[in-house]
């Protein structure tokens, strides 16, 4: 038995590019805590606007004409916007509705449900290893929210955990849906970000008061929009589409342990006997998703 990063030698470098996307998402829940109260769809069009103007400034520098990137097929557009906008909409807001250890670690049941549905991909199948890795993972998570105990889960954060599930769900599927986009480029990312960054500021104008970050409030925002939400998704898209998608999502289950870590060393979480539990599960299966035979 190995540890492997990918099946075969021309998937192992898209892998490893997606998987330092996971690097950076492990800062997306200390830099969202320190952002302040920004309202979810305030903080989502500010974050993505800083990535959508980095990504024409970088076509600019390179010589590309900007509208060319946003001609997609609408396939294209329905997938990245529902994506990327539905998921950092409800991630945001799951943040600000339950503690971010708890909502960090609901949401990252995405890795699970990438393995998961990855099987009704053309040429992919589901083996035991990983069936058994996303069942830990998913443990994992309950831990997480239940503490230990259902008296230790609070009904006043269910709204929190039920938008971190539905984070999970969105982000899982947006993951697989990208496979089947070989065809479209990467740099179409900075489209969908840009769109999903006005879509956001309509949102918020709707619905949403506006709270604006103040001091260091802004280095975090500026943060967000380069890093987790900026950067990653183009290092994601690219490792979706040519690394292996089974080993990401195994791999994404190292993502809890980054964020965890980070949320303590920052002061925004505690650290607990539950909360080292759920740690253990979750690497445990990403662990066991990563092996295979030789």
């Amino acid at each position: 038995m190995v540890v492997r990063m990918a099946d075969a030698p021309r998937e192992r470098t898209p892998t490893l590019i997606g998987a330092l996307a996971i690097l950076l998402w492990g800062t997306l829940a200390a830099l969202t805590a320190a952002s302040g109260p920004v309202p979810p769809f305030q903080l989502t069009a500010l974050t993505f606007g800083i990535a959508g103007l980095t990504s024409v400034a970088v076509w600019l520098a390179r010589g590309d004409n900007p509208l060319s990137h946003f001609r997609q097929p609408k396939q294209a557009w329905l997938v990245g916007i529902g994506g990327l906008f539905g998921y950092h909409a409800l991630y945001f807001l799951a943040l600000k509705l339950a503690p971010p250890v708890e909502a960090s670690l609901v949401n990252y049941l995405w890795p699970l449900l990438i393995v998961l549905f990855s099987a009704f991909l053309p040429g992919e199948r589901l083996r035991p290893r990983h069936v058994l890795g996303a069942g830990l993972g998913f443990l994992g998570a309950a831990l997480a929210v239940t503490k230990g105990s259902f008296s230790g889960f609070d009904p006043a954060h269910l709204p929190g955990h039920l938008a971190a599930l539905g984070c999970a769900v969105v982000w899982a599927a947006y993951s697989v849906l990208s496979r089947r986009l070989k065809s479209v480029p990467t740099d179409a990312v900075g489209a969908f970000c840009a769109a999903t960054a006005l879509l956001a500021l309509l949102c918020h104008l709707a619905f949403e008061t506006t709270i604006w970050p103040q001091g260091f409030q802004w280095l975090a925002v500026l943060a967000l929009g380069l890093g987790p939400v900026g950067i990653a998704f183009f290092l994601w898209d690219w490792g979706c589409k040519h690394g292996n998608i089974q080993t990401l999502g195994s791999l994404g289950y190292f993502t809890p342990p980054i964020t965890v870590g980070v949320l303590i060393a920052t002061g925004l979480a505690e650290p607990s006997w539950s909360v080292l539990g759920a740690l253990v599960l979750i690497v445990g299966g990403a662990w066991l998703g990563s092996r295979a035979k030789r």
